[in-house]
Parts: C-alpha cells; sequence; structure tokens
C-alpha cells in the first residue's frame, strides 16, 4: 500500500490525509541544506522510505503540518457522508442511537424512488435498524419522527468529521491523533 501523509491544520489539528505525492508538493524542498523549494507546510515526521529524482533525493513525509490558517467561509461545505453524520451528530435522527459510523447509513427523507434528491436537505443520519424500518417510504409513512429537518449546513464541528481507525494508523501519526481518532 503506497505511504498516506496526514496533513495538520496551522493549530496542529489532524485537517486531512493526502497521497504521499501531494505532501511533497506541500513542504519545502531542501538541497545541501538550501532551501529550493518553498512550500506551504513543515514536514513534522518522516517514513524512513524515499524518493529519488537525479538531483534529489526526499523523504517521504508522514506528518506535515500548513503554515497558514485554512479559510473555511470559502464556498460551501462538501456534501459527503462524513459531513451528514457530522452535522447529524453521529447519531441516527430517528431512533437517537449514536455511532462511530460503522453502523450508520444516510437516509432519503423523501425517498429516490419518489424523486428525493441526495442532497443535504433531504439526506438524514439513520441507523441500519431505523432505515431498514423506514425502507421505501417517507417519515410520515412510516410512521417514523425526524429529530430534526436535515439543512445545509454552515459550518460543521472542528473535529468531527475527521476519523481514522487507530489500529491502521501509521505510528508516526499516533502522538498527532490525540482526541479525534475512533479506534475499531
Amino acid at each position: 500500500m503506497e505511504p498516506r501523509t496526514l496533513v495538520l491544520n496551522s493549530w496542529a489539528r489532524p485537517h486531512q490525509i493526502v497521497s504521499w505525492q501531494t505532501a511533497i508538493c506541500l513542504v519545502d524542498i531542501l538541497v545541501d541544506g538550501r532551501c529550493i523549494v518553498v512550500g506551504k507546510a513543515d514536514t513534522l515526521e518522516t517514513y524512513d522510505a524515499t524518493v529519488s529524482s537525479p538531483s534529489v533525493t526526499i523523504k517521504i513525509p508522514a506528518v506535515i503540518r500548513l503554515r497558514k490558517d485554512i479559510d473555511r467561509r470559502k464556498g460551501a461545505i462538501k456534501f459527503s457522508r462524513t459531513n451528514v453524520y457530522s452535522r447529524d451528530g453521529w447519531k441516527c435522527l430517528y431512533c437517537g442511537r449514536k455511532d462511530d459510523g460503522r453502523r450508520l447509513t444516510y437516509d432519503h427523507v423523501v425517498p429516490r424512488s419518489q424523486g428525493g434528491p441526495t442532497s443535504w436537505a433531504n439526506v438524514a443520519t439513520a441507523c441500519r435498524g431505523c432505515n431498514t424500518r423506514k425502507g421505501n417510504k417517507t417519515p410520515h409513512e412510516a410512521g417514523m419522527k425526524l429529530a430534526h429537518q436535515p439543512y445545509v449546513p454552515k459550518s460543521l464541528p472542528m473535529g468531527q468529521a475527521f476519523m481514522v481507525d487507530l489500529d491502521t494508523a501509521p505510528p508516526e501519526w499516533l502522538p498527532y491523533l490525540a482526541g479525534v481518532a475512533r479506534s475499531a
């Protein structure tokens, strides 16, 4: 498996996981102690593996930290399964059961078969049991009630959308994952 790189924001909180190729494009490149490429991030940890070009050999970054804050005001929040779970507090909007994401699904409030779109305003977090019980019906038809109507979020809780399994995370990442990782 290709090495991946943990990207921390400027406050040293986990932000995302990227390919090692992307990470190399973000960090400073040093040759003979001189910086030949000024990047947007600092390397905090490296793997033992290296990549080489004819003029330079670089250790593959394991953990990098962005130098500048990420401006969250740009554009809308991306619609994704993890972001829906984060918006809904990682719990089923029908029964209120909290979960780490492994037994959660997202449910189309108005089923797709009835013309319901896959959008922020029509998708709610549901546990597998409630999603199965609701089936191909609206909550009203199934006799179920939502804790709140799905909505387009303006922001998401810090750290909630970032999940990584501690059992499979590289050892270089572990000191940086305290408090945000979920164990299997």
